[in-house]
């Protein structure tokens, strides 16, 4: 099976609105072209759940936070909690959404479903170790578990339980 496959048959979990899949679709793009492998809705150490986390071959970490509208931005803020589990962290959106309604003080990308551009870039804070190794462990399972799902959709990590 194809990555292209394997990408395709990834179910959607119907937390996010067309617009926000799509610029979810864009921003991984523009991710794997800078060579970072990417999971999606990755559960933190705090609790919260990141929209887009990104992982460099130096072990570099970065956390992407969508904002589909004005509204959702306003509406979560939960976003703030990121900072603590990366090197850097980008909100990102559509054209649609007014660029001066982010935070200066973090990355952002402009994207739809077929690509994505950093029009921002996030200011570097690095990871304390500890906390570098706990993301990178929740990555890696979080991206072991859901090839397992795709390779056995009825075993534990599989869709059919």
């Amino acid at each position: 099976m194809s990555a292209n496959s394997l990408a395709a048959s990834l179910p959607v979990d119907g937390r996010q609105s067309a617009t926000a899949l799509a610029v979810a679709r864009g921003t991984t793009r523009l991710l794997h072209s800078f060579g970072l492998s990417v999971v999606s809705e990755l559960s933190l150490g705090s609790g919260r759940r990141a929209d887009l986390v990104a992982l460099g071959a130096a072990g570099d970490i970065w956390i992407v936070e969508i904002k589909s509208s004005i509204a959702d931005f306003r509406a979560d803020q939960k976003w703030m909690d990121y900072r603590l589990h990366c090197d850097r962290l980008f909100f990102s959106t559509t054209l649609d959404v007014p660029r001066e309604i982010f935070p200066a003080d973090a990355g952002l990308i402009v994207a739809d479903a077929f690509g994505a551009e950093i029009v921002c870039e996030a200011p570097e804070h690095r990871l304390h170790a500890s906390t570098r190794k706990s993301v990178m462990l929740a990555f890696a399972c979080a991206a072991a578990q859901r090839l397992s799902a795709l390779a056995d959709p009825d075993g534990p990590y599989g869709n059919g339980l």
